[in-house]
């Protein structure tokens, strides 16, 4: 296992078909399993990674501050993961989560990705990758490492949020004000890179450009892509995004230029009580968007949550994918062995019915397909999203081999059964898709 793991980037031209052996588990998270639908497989790219640390100055900080939030310089570290000209020994992630009293609980996650690898030739898309409230960017290395081996550019910023456990306003304040600021900054900052050919940012298509979010973060990629802030939204950060709800005098400035799709995992605001958006709401995206959520949510809610998003984003194409009695922590990695001892711990990772691989390899299919036809203008891709039943459980496949077959359904007009999954392996979703109205 030891050799696989420093072997793995020089694998990747190769690591579509690649193989665990029996009773093994994976090296990484970013491998998916036997049974994962064909889209999840890496791409035929090494993977590189690198940190680097963006600054702004003159921000304003609702954490600190007495009468109103100081004024400090927002230091940003951003984990890149982008398309390598050549392997090297695969990193392993190490990153902390807060733990019940508010410690860090450090925890590490096996990546295939080398680290500070020459990104490979080329132009490739830019992916911003926002992770959830008190999260940490290496939660979703699966994510990021899966789309840089498919040719994309993914730079995820760590924002530094509060342990979740506080509950005081200010520390409330601190997630919903920074959120859509730090992800419109690191646009901004990467095509600032991209436009001076400064390292892995000279290969960065910055006209094609996507978002991605989960929980807190997705209600980030959602303000960031064009959904205006509510006046309220003033008061709940301490005056911080005064300026940038609507009818401010930056309304608008928050929205990315060049977007040509959002992936919304989970996202926060759609619920009563947790709504930060004015009139016309996420109605004021237009860019295609894919929202991933489980039925039984009770961190954001699912309807009323993130159905009610899906419905109401109606000058926009959409697909809302549901993974029937999952809950909040779909995006999350598998809880590594340093979560696995406490509830509290663990319980930031894994889900109640779902195994976590499994949620991964779905999430990374459906990903691939649907930012391959939207960003790079793959129309293959249209058969794994269009035209399918919406209920996986209804899907056949008459001409599939009988058996433990494992070879992946060429959908419609052939069959029913969900296009790249495998015979008895495509039940408990539903993916729903709306025009643009």
């Amino acid at each position: 296992m030891t050799m696989l793991r420093v072997l793995l980037p020089l694998m990747l031209a190769a690591a579509a078909p690649l193989a665990i052996a029996a009773g093994q588990a994976p090296a990484s998270p970013t491998i998916p399993g036997p049974d994962a639908p064909e889209l999840a497989a890496l791409g035929s790219l090494a993977v590189g990674t690198s940190s680097i640390e963006l600054v702004q100055p003159d921000q304003l900080d609702p954490l600190h501050g007495t009468d109103k939030p100081a004024t400090v310089d927002r230091h940003l570290k951003v984990r890149l993961w982008y398309p390598a000209g050549a392997g090297g020994p695969a990193i392993t992630y190490q990153a902390p989560l807060p733990g019940e009293d508010g410690e860090d609980v450090s925890f590490t996650v096996p990546g295939v990705a080398a680290e500070n690898v020459p990104v490979a030739k080329g132009r490739f898309p830019l992916v911003i990758l926002a992770h959830g409230y008190s999260n940490s960017p290496e939660v979703l290395a699966w994510l990021g490492e899966n789309l840089a081996s498919k040719g994309y550019i993914v730079a995820a910023p760590a924002f530094r949020d509060p342990a979740i456990s506080i509950r005081t306003d200010a520390a409330r304040a601190g997630p919903l004000s920074r959120r859509p600021l730090d992800i419109a900054f690191v646009a901004s900052e990467v095509a600032r890179l991209a436009g001076r050919g400064e390292g892995v940012f000279a290969a960065v298509d910055i006209s094609r450009t996507a978002l991605v979010g989960y929980s807190m973060g997705g209600y980030g990629v959602l303000t960031a892509a064009g959904a205006p802030l509510d006046p309220a939204m003033a008061d709940r950060t301490r005056g911080v995004l005064a300026p940038y709800v609507k009818g401010g005098a930056k309304a608008g400035t928050l929205k990315v230029p060049h977007l040509k799709a959002v992936v919304a995992i989970a996202p926060a605001g759609g619920a009563p009580g947790l709504q930060p958006w004015a009139a016309p709401g996420v109605a004021a995206i237009n860019a295609p968007t894919l929202y991933i959520v489980g039925s039984q949510d009770r961190a954001v809610g699912y309807d009323p949550g993130v159905r009610s998003l899906f419905d109401a984003q109606i000058h926009a194409a959409r697909y809302l994918l549901t993974f029937r009695e999952a809950g909040h922590s779909i995006a999350l990695t598998g809880a590594p062995p340093e979560a696995r001892a406490k509830f509290w711990d663990f319980e930031w990772f894994e889900d109640a019915v779902w195994r976590k691989d499994r949620l991964l390899a779905v999430q990374a299919h459906f990903i691939t397909a649907f930012l391959d036809r939207t960003v790079k203008g793959d129309e293959a891709k249209a058969g794994y999203m269009d035209g399918l039943v919406v209920d996986s459980n209804a899907g056949k496949w008459a001409d599939a081999p009988g058996g433990r077959y494992s070879g992946y359904s060429p959908g419609a007009p052939a069959a029913s059964l969900w296009k790249g999954f495998q015979p008895n392996k495509a039940a408990g979703m539903s993916l729903e898709f709306k025009p643009a109205s």
